[in-house]
């Protein structure tokens, strides 16, 4: 019996975003402080059978055409025809276009997979181009880490011993394609060279983080909060139950996040959040 390979396709959370500019290829110059939820996906591969995609979930039913994994599939097949592909099934968890990088977890999960299924063939593949052929948030999500990224998401640096923390997670039903979003903010043309940011100091503590990612912003709250004003509301929301430290919207929402110090905090905030608001999708996870 072929064994099955399980990978999972983890929610990407920007804890900060700026915007520097527009490119002239359309693509915008960015810097993000990335972490990930133990909250998102969930991938299976049955490796040798005929590549195909199958989807089940609370979310499946939004996903319209092709998505990042059909296309991953398709492009692992030109690029190394040797590999080993085979039939993938997803379990959407997390809401389409909801700024937490969906779509691009799943096809870095893939792309995991397939490296596992393919052990003696894998080191002849270049993962991170493949990735990054894919789209700009999938070369984080291949490495699923902290990171600092920048560019349009191909520049990471890892970040070292980032403190776990608690998050609550709240988005409203409405959907925001980051598209619309990145065109409502109307940039400025992106400068000619963009040096690479300065790191992080050590965050060793959950004030260290909080403090860090406070003395920042998501530059990309004004545009999409045009677009979706419920974000507003949900930030507000988050932002008053007890226990949270700071709150903000995820790279091009809708979705938001509050932080706590303890689960304890961040689960009796997720249940009032829930039970004021019944429409949210509304998760309590821990990042880091």
């Amino acid at each position: 019996m072929v064994e099955l390979i399980h990978e999972a396709a983890n929610a990407k959370i920007n804890l900060a975003l700026r915007v520097y500019g527009r490119r002239r290829d359309g693509y915008h110059e960015i810097e993000s402080l990335v972490v990930f939820a133990d909250y998102g996906d969930r991938l299976v591969l049955r490796p040798g059978a005929a590549p195909s995609l199958s989807l089940s979930g609370p979310f499946a039913h939004d996903i319209v055409g092709t998505n990042l994994v059909e296309t991953a599939l398709q492009r692992l097949a030109l690029a190394a025809p040797g590999l080993r592909l085979g039939a993938v099934k997803l379990e959407k968890k997390l809401p389409v276009a909801a700024g937490l990088g969906g779509g691009s977890a799943d096809a870095a999960a893939l792309l995991r997979a397939i490296q596992r299924a393919n052990a003696e063939a894998a080191s002849a593949v270049d993962w991170l181009a493949v990735a990054q052929g894919l789209g700009a948030d999938v070369p984080v999500c291949l490495r699923g880490a902290p990171a600092q990224m920048w560019g349009i998401g191909e520049r990471i640096v890892p970040l070292p011993a980032v403190p776990k923390l608690r998050s609550v997670l709240a988005a409203p039903r409405p959907r925001v394609a980051a598209g619309d979003v990145y065109r409502r903010l109307s940039a400025s043309p992106s400068p000619q060279e963009v040096h690479a940011p300065e790191p992080p100091p050590p965050l060793r503590s959950v004030h260290d983080l909080v403090a860090h990612v406070a003395a920042r912003s998501n530059d990309l709250e004004p545009a999409a909060i045009a677009l979706c004003p419920r974000i507003a509301d949900v930030m507000a929301a988050l932002s008053a139950v007890p226990g949270a430290l700071m709150a903000r919207m995820s790279g091009s929402g809708p979705t938001c996040f509050a932080l706590f110090a303890t689960r304890a905090k961040a689960d009796a905030a997720a249940a009032i959040i829930a039970r004021r608001e019944p429409g949210w999708w509304v998760v309590a996870t821990q990042i880091g």
